[in-house]
């Protein structure tokens, strides 16, 4: 009889949004329409499939309008309207994390009392938006409404890139401290050797992480900067300008040799940010991406190119093995059949280095891919962006990739994103769980289906605790005897009542992602239509 009564009252509230007439165990309710009987079944929650894990994400960078916003000078409203075309192309691609350029050349594109507002928004170095809103702070609101998650990315040491146009504003280190501030070629660099450089960027990383509800922090390739070569001599490269910090380290007895030296500088940032994170906020992921080859003694048989070891002055072999990231992204910028840096042996190199277990995921070059069908030496077919991620996949579960960048996924390069639907995301997939990391429990919750507007079914999750909200929802549908898989950062899903094929859904599995990925044990609920 209980089980009768609670199903009479499902049932009822599920028709007074809709109109119905029901009549169970001496109950009725006087409407017209469709309803659905929503009931826990505990035995259904171990029938649906284990979500598939895969990181699936696309650089966005801003600096030169690479990708967001596509030019100075837009108006609020433009900006805002770009990104959230690209969010909605992300979800529309099955993608699940979004990575966002919000420090390109020690500016922010973000509200900062530290550095001045980038060029990249408005044209002015320092001009706020106006009317004014916070970019990042919408970023993350309107990511996490999707489902999806939003990692910052920074550049460490520049300070101005070679195409800004704008004059530096007063608040930019190059006004406040330009001891800090080395001009090499055409770009400013703060000198990562000058203590006090290397501390406030740090300061940077860990205002954002405390201000800001982002998922990861992350920073690309440029430590010290990629080496220029003297105008009459392009043979030879012209050395960094870091003498007075290179003379005061020897004159304080200093050991080291100065590459070693420079690297020093940078391992200790790469720690100093990793610790930071984890005292801070310890569900946050810290990644980075570094160029795509290894130190030269270490490479696999056959691989040529530039060593960001000695000429970047990054030593990610050990920032792997001392396990100062949670996830690293190698720019696996060649073909696979590249003759000196071929695609799996430089990924599979980047594996055999992670002792600790941590995320390797792929950065893949996908803006390569051309926009005409004619293949070209600078051009890539969408086959390769494919091929690429089926190579990645063998490692799965744990796998994963990012696009540089979004602007390809957008304009239809080759109809790429059609491609990547048809063959690649056929279905949804849940970030890997990073379980190193610790995070607060989820609330308990539950879940509620009501009919909604005709053919469609609301899907309603209610938790105990708001403060403990789940930002991501994993939910298993049944349609006759076929299980689908969606993700969402919503409180409420849209639901079709009947599949393509006119299957009714009749069970539904949901389960809640901690801030580092784990899943909650899963509720099972049958689903039956009312038809009156």
């Amino acid at each position: 009889m209980a089980e009768l009564n609670r199903r009479t009252v499902l049932v009822a509230s599920a028709l007074a949004a809709t109109g119905g007439m029901v009549a169970l165990d001496g109950c009725s309710v006087m409407r017209t329409g469709k309803g659905v009987v929503f009931l826990p079944a505990p035995e259904v929650a171990n029938l649906a499939p284990v979500a598939p894990r895969e990181f699936r994400a696309a650089w966005i960078a801003s600096v030169a309008n690479i990708d967001w916003p596509s030019r100075k000078g837009l108006s609020t409203e433009q900006q805002q309207a770009e990104m959230r075309a690209m969010l909605d192309r992300a979800v529309a691609l099955r993608l699940n994390a979004i990575i966002l350029q919000v420090r390109t050349s020690a500016d922010a594109l973000y509200s900062s009392d530290l550095e001045p507002w980038s060029e990249y928004l408005t044209g002015t170095q320092g001009q706020a938006p106006s009317p004014f809103y916070d970019p990042l702070a919408l970023w993350i609101e309107e990511a996490h409404a999707r489902g999806l998650e939003l990692h910052a990315w920074f550049n460490p040491f520049r300070a101005r890139q070679s195409r800004a146009a704008s004059s530096l504003a007063a608040s930019h280190v190059g006004k406040t401290h330009p001891e800090w501030v080395k001009s090499y070629g055409d770009q400013l660099w703060i000198d990562p050797g000058e203590p006090a450089a290397a501390q406030h960027s740090l300061a940077v990383f860990m205002d954002v992480l405390r201000r800001y509800d982002v998922d990861g922090i992350h920073i690309d390739d440029y430590f010290y900067p990629y080496p220029i070569t003297e105008v009459d001599n392009p043979k030879v490269e012209v050395d960094f300008p870091d003498q007075p910090a290179w003379q005061r380290y020897l004159e304080t007895g200093g050991t080291l040799t100065r590459g070693d030296w420079r690297r020093s500088h940078v391992d200790a940032l790469i720690e100093r940010i990793y610790r930071g994170i984890r005292q801070t906020k310890p569900w946050v992921r810290f990644g980075i991406s570094p160029f795509g080859l290894g130190r030269p003694e270490l490479r696999p048989p056959g691989v040529t190119g530039f060593s960001q070891y000695h000429k970047l002055y990054a030593n990610v072999e050990r920032w792997l093995s001392e396990g100062w990231l949670d996830y690293l992204v190698p720019q696996l910028y060649w073909p696979i059949d590249s003759k000196g840096q071929p695609f799996e042996p430089l990924l599979n190199y980047w594996h055999a280095r992670n002792t600790h277990a941590r995320h390797v995921w792929a950065g893949l070059y996908t803006s390569r891919v051309s926009a005409q069908e004619v293949s070209t030496q600078s051009g890539w077919q969408p086959r390769e962006i494919v091929n690429q991620i089926s190579a990645v996949r063998k490692r799965a579960p744990d796998s994963g990739h990012v696009h540089f960048s979004m602007v390809a996924l957008m304009d239809g390069r080759q109809n790429l994103g059609q491609i990547l639907g048809l063959e690649t995301y056929i279905g949804h997939a849940v970030i890997p769980a990073t379980r190193w990391l610790r995070a607060d429990p989820v609330a308990p919750f539950e879940a509620r289906l009501t009919a909604g507007p005709q053919g469609y079914y609301w899907l309603d999750f209610q938790v105990e605790n708001a403060a403990v909200v789940p930002m991501r929802w994993v939910v298993w549908l049944r349609y006759g005897a076929q299980w689908e898989l969606v993700t969402s950062g919503s409180k409420r899903l849209d639901l079709v009542a009947r599949s393509a094929t006119g299957d009714w859904l009749n069970a539904c599995v949901v389960s809640a992602l901690d801030r580092v990925g784990n899943e909650t044990p899963r509720l099972g609920y049958s689903v039956e239509p009312v038809v009156i």
